[in-house]
C-alpha cells in the first residue's frame, strides 16, 4: 500500500498558510474554495472535492494521507473511505475535543464542531454535503481531549465514544478490531515546543511522544487513512520551531509500505 499525500490548504473559508509551508511537490492539491451560503454551506465545494479525492485514492489500492486545513475536513475524509465500503475506527489525536455544538460552544468556532458532527450530533449540513451518515459512537476513541469545554465534556461524558485520557494511555492492542483511521490534529502536542499554535493548550506530549505513538499506530498495520491538521500562525513561526516539531512527530507515519 503505497501514501498517497492529500494537501487542502484552506482553513475553513480562507487560506492556510500553515498547510503551504507542509505540502510536497507531488501533493494532490484540493483546489475548490468556498461557495455561497454561511460559512458551514460555503465548506460544501471544498469537502465534495476533497471527499472524492480520497475515495480516488482508496479505490487504487492506495492509502490517503490527507494535510488539513481544518479537522471539518476529516468529515469528507471519512465520506471518501465509507464510499469503498471502508468503515473504519476513528482515533482522533487532539487537545481539543471538537466535539461541541451549537449550542455548547461558548465562542461558535465551527472547528471545534466536527467529531460531534461525525457522530450525528449538532449541525449535520457538512455531513449531508458529502452524503456521509452519522459515525456510530463504538467507532471512536478521542486521545487527550485536554481542553473541553463544560458543556462540551458534558456531551463527551454522556456519549458512547472510548475517551482517552492521554497518549500513555493509548494501547494499540485494546482498539477495536477492524481498520483504522487516524486523526492527528497537531495542536496536540505541546506548546512549549511549538510555540506558534493557532489554538494551544497547556501541557500535552512531546513531538518526540506524539512520533512514538503514531509509529505503534502504524505498526498495527491496520491504518487505512491518516490526516493531520495543521494549524499555526506561520508569521509568528519565523524561527521554525513550530513546522519542525510537528515534522518531527509526523515522521511517525512515515511506514514506508
Amino acid at each position: 500500500m503505497k501514501d498517497i499525500r492529500i494537501s487542502s490548504p484552506m482553513f475553513l473559508d480562507r487560506r492556510s498558510d500553515a498547510v503551504a509551508t507542509m505540502s510536497k511537490p507531488d501533493d494532490i492539491v484540493i483546489a475548490a474554495g468556498p461557495g455561497s451560503g454561511d460559512q458551514t454551506e460555503s465548506l460544501a465545494p471544498i469537502h465534495q472535492e476533497l471527499a472524492e479525492t480520497v475515495s480516488d485514492v482508496i479505490a487504487r489500492g492506495d492509502r490517503p494521507f490527507a494535510v488539513l486545513g481544518d479537522c471539518c475536513q476529516t468529515i469528507p475524509t471519512m465520506a471518501g473511505l465509507e464510499r469503498n465500503g471502508l468503515r473504519p475506527t476513528l482515533i482522533w489525536l487532539d487537545s481539543h475535543g471538537d466535539f461541541n455544538t451549537w449550542e455548547t460552544s461558548p465562542s461558535g468556532f465551527l472547528g471545534g464542531m466536527p467529531l460531534a458532527m461525525l457522530t450525528g450530533r449538532g449541525d449535520q449540513r457538512m455531513m449531508q454535503a458529502v452524503q456521509l451518515a452519522p459515525v456510530d459512537d463504538g467507532r471512536v476513541v478521542l486521545c487527550d481531549g485536554r481542553d473541553l469545554d463544560p458543556g462540551e465534556r458534558i456531551l463527551v461524558q454522556n456519549s458512547g465514544i472510548h475517551f482517552i485520557d492521554g497518549l500513555d494511555e493509548l494501547d494499540p492492542a485494546t482498539l477495536p478490531q477492524g481498520p483504522l483511521y487516524v486523526h492527528f490534529d497537531s495542536d496536540i502536542i505541546n506548546s512549549d515546543e511549538a510555540p506558534a499554535f493557532l489554538y494551544p493548550a497547556p501541557g500535552g506530549p512531546s513531538a518526540d511522544d506524539m512520533r512514538l505513538a503514531l509509529e505503534k499506530l502504524m505498526a498495527t498495520g491496520r491504518v487505512v487513512a491518516i490526516s493531520t491538521t495543521v494549524g499555526w500562525d506561520v508569521a509568528r513561526d519565523g524561527d521554525g520551531l513550530t513546522r519542525q516539531a510537528v515534522s518531527h512527530a509526523l515522521a511517525g507515519l512515515q511506514t514506508g509500505s
